[in-house]
């Protein structure tokens, strides 16, 4: 589409001012952003009547599987991530037998990531509680050094 700067707008609103004189001016003006309004409004519409025409043929599919053809590695990630939400989902300690061998290692392994999980969890809270300290620490040596400041 072509492109308009205001330099370019300046030139054509001078040009309708001398052409079309200052009375008639806003009448100009409110005619072309009708014409604008209905052009841009014949746009959208046939825009989305020809997305549903695509929606309809079956495009969107075509799209998705020609997407897939020409990103090899995006849609094999796309599998190992599915696979690997279904394998996290599949092991569930409950659903084995508890008196199995499977059922007590599961139940032990879930035991040990909750464990994991709680250690992670403290060293986060305590590294960031040290952060803190010396964020402190630092803002009141920066007081300190303005009052000295302030003082001499």
């Amino acid at each position: 589409m072509f492109d308009l700067g205001w330099t370019e707008l300046l030139v054509i609103g001078i040009v309708a001012l001398i052409v079309v004189g200052p009375k008639d001016l806003p009448v100009l003006f409110r005619n072309v952003g009708r014409f604008v309004g209905k052009a841009r409004g014949m746009a959208r519409e046939f825009s989305t009547a020809m997305n549903e025409a695509a929606d309809e043929a079956g495009v969107n599919e075509i799209k998705k599987g020609l997407n897939a053809a020409t990103n090899p590695v995006s849609t094999a990630m796309d599998g190992i991530n599915e696979a690997a939400r279904d394998v996290a989902k599949s092991i569930d300690p409950t659903k084995f037998d508890p008196e199995s061998e499977t059922g007590k290692l599961a139940a032990e392994r879930a035991e040990q990531a909750k464990k994991i999980q709680a250690t992670s969890a403290r060293a986060a809270a305590e590294r960031k509680a040290k952060e803190a300290a010396d964020a402190l620490a630092k803002a009141e040596e920066a007081e300190a050094a303005l009052k000295t400041e302030s003082k001499t």
